[in-house]
């Protein structure tokens, strides 16, 4: 399938994103009528429900169920922002977050050469638990940079791309995406797949990511949570 095809199937691609971004973290997920959900036991220990352009009966489903509890999240995919904001203040919801985006990338495009640092003082180290792969720089006992990836069918999904704030702007967010993007080439995959800060937006637009649509992200609570980094 062609990565424009892939783009405008994107609860597909959501589905996908779910499955590898739950493996990643080792969450449990099930299903809430036709849409993901994934538990956060690491962080809110609360449920947190996905969508794409989900309907006005649909999202009024959801966003009773994430109504229950302050500590629930509705994630919606959309691009269409102001309809999801209007009808989220309608059920009771609050916008925590509504400037990430998920991004695309076909992985032919992308390095398959374990990448080189160099600055000696930084070293790489790399791991696989399960079929989660980790890229890790540290500089003497820190850690500079960080990430990981795990792939299902066939797509790489990226998660936790972190550059500590001391060592920002040394290359260190691209270099960790070429080292887990070489670990991902040991599997079968053909695209790659992410949820992006605003910052990082930046960075995955300079190595060639493609945006798919926008994220809004909705709670009872007035607290935000940022996927692509918590």
């Amino acid at each position: 399938m062609s990565l424009d095809a892939m783009v405008e199937d994107t609860t597909h691609l959501l589905e996908i994103w779910v499955a590898g971004w739950a493996g990643c973290r080792g969450y449990e997920t099930r299903r809430e009528g036709r849409f993901p959900a994934a538990l956060r036991a690491d962080s809110t220990r609360e449920w947190e429900y996905f969508a794409h352009d989900p309907s006005d009966s649909e999202f009024a489903l959801l966003a009773g169920r994430t109504a229950e509890v302050p500590a629930r999240i509705l994630t919606v995919l959309t691009n269409d922002v102001a309809r999801f904001t209007a009808l989220a203040q309608t059920h009771g919801l609050n916008v925590t977050s509504a400037t990430q985006t998920m991004m695309i990338v076909d992985m032919e495009t992308q390095d398959s050469e374990d990448p080189w640092l160099s600055d000696d003082d930084l070293k790489l180290s790399t791991s696989e638990t399960g079929r989660v792969h980790r890229a890790v720089v540290h500089a003497g006992g820190e850690i500079a940079a960080s990430g990981q990836v795990f792939v299902v069918d066939r797509t790489a999904i990226f998660d936790r791309i972190v550059t500590e704030p001391g060592y920002q702007r040394r290359g260190l967010g691209s270099f960790i995406m070429k080292a887990l993007a070489a670990q991902a080439f040991e599997h079968d995959v053909e695209t790659g797949l992410l949820l992006a800060s605003s910052d990082g937006q930046k960075l995955y637009s300079h190595l060639g990511w493609g945006t798919v649509c926008q994220v809004l992200m909705l709670s009872a609570s007035d607290e935000g949570s940022d996927l692509s980094v918590s």
